[in-house]
């Protein structure tokens, strides 16, 4: 049986890789888009819902599918304003999580990243380890929360740190334990349409196991 996609962050690098696997996946006859602005993918099975993002609920009515990708994120360079970066790293994804469960959606797959953790004393880190435990009380049934070290891949959007730590990791990978080694955008991408097709045990997948899921 065909099944419907909601996908958030398709503008964005992992997104649009995703959403490039979605179209070719004869699981998915339709993929409803929820985002700010179009993306340039003229195709049958998209629809798009061009929102604001930061009033999500207000869209209940369309948010209707078999499976949640939510690939939404920002970087503190690029939200300095710590109000709007949580509304965006945190806000955007519970609030999806939210209607999921409203909607009767059993399958959530968000990208969060490796160090997530409530008690943590950096702003970043603590508000994805709030996002991963305000999604998981949700209790939707298949929840997957991908924690991704440093992603790699070209970026529109200035990112000049990650930029030098994407040179360090590629140049001396050799002397970095395999868990925190750059992983490819494509490999994410490929692990949350895996894990949308799947009943896994794990709820939190770290960055080694995003790998061994994408590789099958």
């Amino acid at each position: 049986m065909s099944k419907t996609a909601i996908l958030l962050g398709a503008t964005g690098l992992t997104g649009g890789i995703l959403l490039d696997f979605l179209l070719k996946d004869d699981t998915f006859n339709q993929v409803k888009l929820f985002s700010r602005s179009p993306v340039v993918h003229k195709d049958p099975k998209i629809e798009e819902h061009l929102v604001d993002m930061f009033n999500l609920e207000e869209h209940s009515d369309s948010f209707t599918g078999d499976v949640v990708f939510c690939c939404i994120g920002t970087t503190q360079a690029n939200t300095p304003d710590k109000e709007t970066y949580r509304k965006i790293d945190h806000g955007i994804p519970v609030t999806a999580a939210k209607l999921a469960k409203e909607n009767g959606i059993d399958t959530f797959v968000v990208i969060s990243a490796m160090g997530a953790d409530v008690k943590s004393s950096v702003f970043y880190n603590r508000t994805k380890g709030e996002m991963e435990r305000d999604v998981l009380s949700k209790g939707i049934p298949n929840t997957y929360v991908l924690q991704p070290s440093l992603i790699g891949g070209d970026r529109d959007e200035k990112r000049t740190g990650e930029r030098m730590a994407q040179f360090f990791m590629g140049t001396f990978g050799f002397l970095i334990p395999k868990k925190y080694k750059i992983i490819q955008p494509e490999t994410i991408a490929k692990a949350m349409q895996r894990l949308s097709k799947s009943e896994a045990a794990e709820t939190r997948i770290t960055s080694e196991r995003i790998k061994e899921i994408a590789n099958g």
